[in-house]
């Protein structure tokens, strides 16, 4: 079966970027701003070494939902969009299938709080909700994460979910969790 992200046509620009498929050749872009500490304070899989941290890259079930955002040809960050399934009931699990995805971004620290993250965010939710017709997206951060969950709020989710130290940070413990979703009868694409 095709991978949802295949039966696209990419990239896509914005007014400002580029958003595409990752390539193998983006590992080492990528890693040069996921092992600057204000990054790999907040990803959910941090790596020690530029080889440890290809493998990862590389996996199939990671590269096939990984996008890179481009700024004048430069790699600034990357997005992931998982495609799930929702819960249903057995009886009607097959109108489930392929309905929902999970949103996860990283940006490069030096590009933070010029709108890029937004920008970049909000195409890839038009994508969803528009060529790929899912209709519920959802994403989530530790608590400690501002800036992952004002980007959340700029793009138009919301908050279903604070949760008390459920989500275990590898330096920081026990952690307040926040989980935020979007239907796409919420949405309004950007002008």
């Amino acid at each position: 079966m095709r991978h949802p992200l295949d039966t696209l046509d990419w990239p896509i620009a914005t007014d400002r970027l580029l958003v595409r498929r990752a390539v193998p050749d983006d590992a080492e872009a990528t890693w040069v701003y996921r092992q600057l500490p204000e990054a790999w304070e907040w990803v959910g899989g941090a790596t020690t070494t530029f080889d440890d941290y290809r493998e990862h890259f590389l996996r199939e079930d990671r590269l096939a939902n990984l996008l890179v955002i481009e700024l004048d040809g430069r790699v600034i960050g990357d997005l992931t969009l998982q495609v799930q399934d929702a819960w249903a009931q057995q009886e009607v699990a097959d109108q489930a299938k392929g309905v929902q995805g999970e949103l996860g971004w990283t940006l490069d620290p030096s590009y933070g709080g010029k709108g890029y993250a937004t920008e970049a965010v909000r195409a890839l939710i038009d994508v969803a909700f528009g060529k790929l017709g899912l209709r519920r997206l959802h994403a989530q951060c530790f608590y400690d994460n501002e800036a992952s969950w004002r980007l959340m709020e700029r793009v138009g989710m919301r908050r279903e979910q604070h949760t008390v130290k459920d989500s275990l940070h590898r330096t920081k413990g026990w952690l307040d969790g926040l989980a935020y979703a979007l239907l796409a009868e919420e949405w309004t694409a950007p002008n």
